[in-house]
């Protein structure tokens, strides 16, 4: 039987189990398994490994797409200048790491954004926030990146204004603020500057629709959830894994 899997922490409230185990039951895949490995420290990750003698594959979430990397033996060129990993390949016991989040996102935008979209505000800066700005790069949208303490080249989030927000019309949450179980929280951004020329896209998928999008909508912005990237990066991550090498 071949095992896939999902490490990160918590893992309560995971996509991919049930996505990865509704796919084979649908296309009727009979040699394989994906089950949940919620770690509590990064540290674990290779006594995992040795401990499934049958692992293929295995996704990787919050908060280790950036740490899991150094127990990787080779990295996807993605993955090298992203700086985040999201999927794993296990051959022959190597481990190779991919960033899939990258055509999941990728894809999903492309939906709804148009050529007002010039200028992006990212918030926050963690691995999933790495994908996004690989995208954003290599569809040469210029982008500023929103942190909680700003510095540096980031913005606090009392940096943004009237004139910032009417410049840069996709903003991109990136941050878990206002996934279940806390979805009365959103990033802390002025609605009232968002207007219908804008794009709010938001990574978190449960719920469907959070509050950020809620109050993106309300003032007229095209909005989408992080649920069709979810999709995208899971079909990319079996793709990678029956690649034959």
């Amino acid at each position: 039987m071949r095992q896939f899997g999902l490490i990160g922490y918590p893992l309560s409230h995971s996509f991919s189990k049930k996505f990865f185990s509704d796919k084979f039951i649908a296309e009727n895949i009979l040699d394989a398994q994906y089950e949940l490995y919620p770690i509590e420290k990064i540290e674990q990750f290779p006594d995992l490994v040795k401990s499934l003698p049958n692992l293929v594959g295995i996704n990787v979430t919050i908060p280790y797409k950036e740490k899991v990397m150094q127990y990787l033996d080779h990295l996807s060129d993605v993955v090298a200048e992203t700086g985040a990993c999201n999927c794993i390949h296990h051959v022959e016991g190597k481990l190779t790491g991919y960033n899939t989040d990258v055509i999941g996102f990728e894809k999903s935008l492309l939906k709804k954004l148009n050529s007002t979209h010039q200028k992006a505000l990212v918030l926050g800066t963690g691995g999933a926030a790495k994908a996004v700005f690989y995208v954003l790069r290599k569809l040469g949208i210029e982008y500023l990146v929103v942190s909680r303490n700003g510095g540096g080249t980031a913005l606090s989030y009392q940096e943004l204004n009237v004139k910032i927000l009417d410049e840069y019309t996709l903003i991109i949450n990136t941050t878990p603020l206002g996934m279940h179980p806390h979805v009365e929280a959103a990033p802390d951004i002025p609605y009232e500057f968002i207007s219908s020329k804008h794009y709010l896209f938001d990574l978190v998928y449960n719920p469907a629709k959070t509050v950020f999008l809620t109050k993106g909508e309300k003032q007229g912005a095209a909005i989408e959830n992080g649920a069709d990237m979810l999709i995208d990066q899971a079909e990319a991550s079996w793709e990678i894994w029956n690649q034959r090498v």
